[in-house]
């Protein structure tokens, strides 16, 4: 099996919303083994942000998850940002996420773009 890295982006355009997103990874990636979150604005993903993160149909975290949890600092060398899911099976190749945006009476709202990123084993042909 071979290595990649997927990137998925989705803005958050309405404060206090929620958006859900789902992606369709690549026909040869059979494995998900980590996931990483960040967007434009850390502070607003980091303080205001929460989801739910289904793959195959499964959940892998759960409805109200802090992404702050899947954020990573640049203080962590880069082999080691990603949060480890084990190797869940792609099944039916989708990715959905339920995103949350609330207000934690500190941050100001503003638009923001998320990117989610996905450590994918791919079948070598």
């Amino acid at each position: 099996m071979k290595t990649v890295i997927k990137r998925f982006v989705f803005d958050v355009t309405v404060s206090d919303s929620a958006v859900s997103k789902t992606f369709d990874l690549d026909k040869n990636i059979e494995i998900v083994k980590g996931i990483l979150m960040t967007s434009n604005k850390d502070n607003l993903l980091y303080y205001r942000g929460s989801q739910k993160i289904e793959i195959n149909k499964e959940e892998v975290f759960p409805d109200g998850y802090a992404s702050k949890l899947l954020m990573s600092g640049i203080n962590v060398q880069p082999n080691l940002r990603f949060y480890d899911i084990g190797k869940f099976p792609a099944g039916n190749k989708s990715v959905k996420v339920e995103y949350k945006d609330l207000d934690d009476g500190e941050t100001a709202f503003n638009p923001y773009r998320i990117e989610l990123y996905l450590i994918c084993e791919i079948e070598q042909e």
